[in-house]
């Protein structure tokens, strides 16, 4: 029988939750011991208890007494909650929606249960489960429109979009009183109707309700842009024009509303007068947009394209533009642009030579915008002459030494030339002239991890991070998600032979990502709370492809190989500081591993101090952080010490593969592991699907002729289906 508590117990009870919820751990276990010192199998106090330890970091100690109380009163709903959050909070999903569920059985009435139930499936993508939770939850409490808008959008991610907007439609007839103008759930609510009714295909309807219902709404801006993309699609040319020209004077620098109304005319490449006369109104009209005078270089030619890119590039050098040439770089696919585009900046410096107007006190702009320009132009790819731009970049130095940009080109150069050092060097010069600029930090920083400095480049990244962060800049850099920086460092320390580095500083990235999916949760319930649910599906959408993200594909794809090298050279790796090399050379890297090691223990300590100095009270509470957070494996020593390199592998490849089909490097590492792992079918479909991607590559063929070598060897000895599927594949 469950123990019964007192009337002054039963108060101390809510305080413990209270406790919990407010995170005063230390005063919520205390208040739980209180309570168990009287009642020992008081089973809802065991598992609060079990809550607030797993928050405290004792996840192990907290499962132990959460499943003791369960022993104790295997009815109550309390303990199977609290054993379902234990579970959600350590990741295992699908145990903890069974204990919900059973929850929910003990307490069909509880909302709280209910609710994390449904924000469960949404997360773990259960919309048919999803869709029934919201439904009981609509039933319970159907004055909150939140409610219908939850299982209209269940609805409309099972893919019912009738449904969803039959769901909305019902709850809008209910509404006795009209909403005020400045409802923003109402308006958000109508604008995602009127996107279900879009999605179903039924444009002319989707128009009549914007039209109708959607005037007062809130976000005008959408509301315009919908209603000039329905009138294009529904080939209402004259309407269409007159609402993409309404966007225009709203924002004459959006591109896209430029290409949609040249769209909606009809106009095509051989209408250059047209187009022209159209972008010329408007760079008379609005003369500080950029977007109406670089347009037409798209689709001007000849002698046209030459007139305004001239008085294009005169404006932009006048002006001392520093983008100006990214923003030109993409005509470099066409050859006449490509020549013409250097000669006028040539021209440019000619007559700037030859007239006798007084130099301008701003170096960046004039002569020096011009020489920048050609510089950027000579160290292009697809015009590199690494001499010339050089040469241009020292004449721009000269004018201007404290210029920041023209020093960052020439660390280009230098890194393009293949003298990284040098780039590193040079780009930290550039640093120097300013100081306070986060952005030429971290490019100094890339430099130096490029050149192998991980120190070096920890230490100039630490100029910008919070002294008071516990574990100094790389924590810091961890916790705010600096993927570039992980990524990059551990390519540095691969390269420098510390394999346990570099694949911790890889697994980190991998974490990065876990949380970003993880970081749904809070938004279920906020976004509905606060009306934003366009926002919220798109979000959902997002994070379904989240690991197509190029962060995520080269750092898996690093990780891959690195194992890989690890499987094909085991005696190579030394587990303890990653170095794969003997002797001397050995000898040198550990070394510097030790030193590195002590260095990163010293600015740890350091950071700690003076965040103490700085704030002695939260200190105590730093401390339980780091209990808390604290990494058993700081430098990947336990990481490099596998014993299935392969197996590990796969972590990073399943995602890359899955989320990244049509990228022929990430197939290439499939076929590398899986055929060491001996599974063959799975190899033949990378191989097939690189083949696809590019058959005349080089390596694509090398792995054919491994495939085949491969396949002589051991495909007598394979099972019968699996005979089969190996020749449908290869066929």
């Amino acid at each position: 029988m469950p123990q019964i508590l007192s009337t002054k117990e039963a108060n101390l009870f809510r305080q413990v939750i209270r406790d919990y919820e407010e995170k005063r751990y230390r005063a919520g276990l205390k208040a739980a011991e209180q309570i168990l010192k009287r009642n020992p199998k008081h089973g809802d106090t065991m598992s609060m208890k079990a809550l607030i330890m797993n928050a405290q970091g004792k996840t192990e100690e907290a499962f132990n007494l959460a499943k003791e109380a369960l022993k104790v009163d295997f009815k109550s709903h309390i303990c199977w909650h609290v054993y379902g959050i234990l579970y959600r909070t350590n990741k295992n999903f699908e145990e903890a929606i069974k204990a919900y569920k059973f929850a929910l059985k003990l307490e069909p009435e509880s909302q709280q249960i209910q609710r994390d139930l449904a924000i469960l499936q949404v997360q773990t993508r259960d919309y048919e489960g999803y869709v029934q939770s919201r439904f009981a939850m609509l039933k319970a409490r159907p004055q909150l429109r939140q409610n219908w808008t939850a299982l209209a959008i269940a609805h409309h991610l099972e893919g019912n979009l009738q449904e969803a907007e039959r769901i909305l439609t019902t709850y809008e007839k209910s509404v006795s009183v009209a909403p005020s103008k400045t409802d923003f759930e109402n308006s958000e609510a109508l604008l995602y109707k009127n996107s279900i009714i879009a999605e179903q295909g039924e444009t002319e309807r989707a128009l009549e309700h914007l039209e109708q219902e959607c005037k007062k709404c809130l976000d005008r801006l959408a509301v315009m842009e919908l209603r000039a993309r329905y009138l294009a699609e529904l080939g209402r040319k004259e309407e269409a024009e007159t609402a993409y020209r309404a966007l225009i004077d709203r924002n004459p620098d959006h591109t896209d509303y430029y290409k949609r109304l040249v769209d909606v005319l009809g106009l095509t490449a051989e209408d250059e007068a047209v187009q022209k006369a159209i972008f010329d109104e408007y760079s008379a009209k609005y003369p500080r947009s950029d977007a109406a005078r670089r347009l037409p270089l798209d689709f001007l030619t000849g002698d046209e394209f030459r007139t305004a890119a001239k008085a294009y590039l005169t404006l932009m050098f006048n002006k001392g533009v520093p983008s100006t040439f990214a923003n030109l770089k993409h005509l470099y696919s066409d050859s006449f642009k490509k020549d013409t585009l250097p000669s006028l900046a040539e021209e440019y410096l000619q007559e700037a030579e030859g007239s006798n107007a007084e130099a301008s006190s701003d170096s960046s702009k004039g002569v020096g915008a011009a020489l920048f320009f050609l510089a950027q132009h000579y160290n292009y790819h697809m015009s590199r002459d690494l001499t010339k731009a050089l040469e241009y970049v020292e004449k721009a130095i000269q004018l201007d030494p404290k210029s920041v940009d023209f020093q960052m080109t020439k660390a280009r150069i230098f890194k393009h030339q293949g003298d990284i050092a040098k780039a590193a060097e040079a780009m930290d010069q550039a640093r120097l002239l300013d100081t306070k600029d986060r952005y030429i930090n971290t490019k100094a920083a890339k430099y130096q991890l490029r050149n192998n400095e991980n120190e070096k480049a920890l230490n100039t990244l630490g100029l910008f991070t919070r002294a008071e962060t516990v574990g100094g800049p790389l924590a810091d850099l961890i916790d705010m998600q600096a993927m570039w920086f992980l990524t990059e460092d551990g390519e540095a320390w691969q390269r420098r032979g510390n394999v346990a580095l570099a694949l911790k500083r890889y697994h980190t990235v991998f974490n990065i990502f876990d949380i970003w999916q993880e970081d749904q949760f809070d938004f279920h319930s906020f976004s509905l709370r606060k009306g934003q649910i366009r926002a919220y599906v798109d979000m959902i959408r997002w994070e379904d492809k989240l690991r197509e993200h190029p962060f995520y594909f080269r750092a898996a794809l690093d990780a891959v190989k690195l194992y890989l090298s690890m499987y094909d050279k085991p005696e190579g790796v030394n587990s303890a500081n990653g170095n794969n090399a003997n002797g001397e050379d050995a000898a040198e890297k550990k070394k510097a591993a030790k030193k590195a090691k002590k260095e990163a223990q010293k600015a740890e300590k350091e950071a700690a101090e003076r965040a103490a100095k700085q704030n002695p009270n939260k200190a105590q509470k730093d401390k339980e952080e780091e209990v808390k957070k604290k990494d058993d494996d700081p430098n990947g020593v336990k990481l490099a010490e596998t014993k299935d390199p392969l197996g590990d592998a796969m972590k990073f490849l399943e995602p890359l593969l899955q989320f990244s089909p049509k990228n022929i490097e990430g197939q290439i590492a499939g076929f590398e592991v899986y055929i060491r792992r001996k599974k063959y079918v799975l190899a033949a479909k990378c191989l097939k699907a690189a083949q696809a991607l590019d058959e005349n590559h080089v390596k694509v063929q090398e792995l054919a002729a491994t495939m085949q070598k491969t396949m002589d060897g051991v495909l007598e000895s394979l099972a019968p289906k699996i005979q089969e599927a190996l020749k449908t594949e290869l066929a």
